[in-house]
This record gives structure tokens, C-alpha cells and sequence, in this order.
């Protein structure tokens, strides 16, 4: 795929149609306060869209720390559940939504800030200070 992004230039690239995105949030940090039940699923939708980990502190007062990757939203906390990654599990984990104390977005949002329209404003500026060879890479996540 890079080699073929590398063959258009700029103004291909520009003219193609674009699909309006989401707002993105900044979530890093946030405690969101879980007073009903519509909050919690509000906040784990979130959790969803999030790019980074998050930890959940379950009612047993156990911490997991977690990269959700799928959820199920029923019509209450019991029949609601999410998927998720924890590190050194190599499986993927289940938990119930009715289990869950609290919620932090706890790790680094690796999505913030990184843009298209931010990688094709840097690639006009070095094109236009004559840079030779550059082409639209993603950068790197740490």
C-alpha cells in the first residue's frame, strides 16, 4: 500500500472524495462519573472508540487494564458485555458490564492528534521547500 500511495501526487490525492469523520475526543486521563447505567454505556462506548488502554475497576475492587476491541450493548448491564485485551493474557477476556465500578482512560490515546488532513498540510510544506523523495507515510506510534 505505501508504494501505491507514493504514486499519486498531491493534487490526486486532494481531489479525492472525502468521508466527513468524527469528532474526535480527548479522552487521556478521563474518569467518567458512572451515576446510571446510561452512563456506564455511554462510557464504554467510548472506551470502544478510544485507541488506547483503559482501566476498569470492577465492584470485587480488582484493576484490569485493557484495550477494548468489541462490545455488546442489551437491554441492561447484565446482558451487556465487552471484549477486551489485557497484557501478558495472551486470550481475549470477557467481562460483563454489571461487574464494572469504574472506568479511566488510563493509557496514551494513540490516535490523538494524527490527521490526514495534518499529513498532507506537512507533505505540501516540504514539497514546497523543495524536499525531494517524501511521500504520505504514517508516522510511527512510539
Amino acid at each position: 500500500m505505501t508504494a501505491e500511495v507514493a504514486k499519486y501526487t498531491i493534487e490526486q490525492v486532494e481531489s479525492l472524495e472525502l468521508a466527513p469523520g468524527n469528532k474526535h475526543e480527548n479522552l487521556e486521563g478521563w474518569v467518567p462519573e458512572l451515576a446510571s447505567d446510561n452512563d456506564l454505556k455511554d462510557a464504554l462506548e467510548k472506551a470502544f472508540d478510544y485507541r488506547g488502554d483503559v482501566t476498569i475497576t470492577l465492584k470485587s475492587g480488582e484493576k484490569i487494564e485493557a484495550f477494548i476491541f468489541n462490545r455488546h450493548t442489551g437491554a441492561s448491564l447484565d446482558d451487556s458485555w465487552v471484549q477486551y485485551f489485557a497484557p501478558n493474557v495472551d486470550s481475549k477476556q470477557k467481562l460483563f458490564y454489571n461487574q464494572i465500578a469504574r472506568l479511566e482512560f488510563s493509557g496514551k490515546d494513540r490516535a490523538a492528534g494524527k490527521h490526514w488532513e495534518d499529513w498532507v498540510k506537512a507533505y505540501n510544506e516540504r514539497r514546497a521547500a523543495g524536499e525531494k523523495g517524501i511521500a504520505l507515510h504514517p508516522e510511527a506510534l512510539d
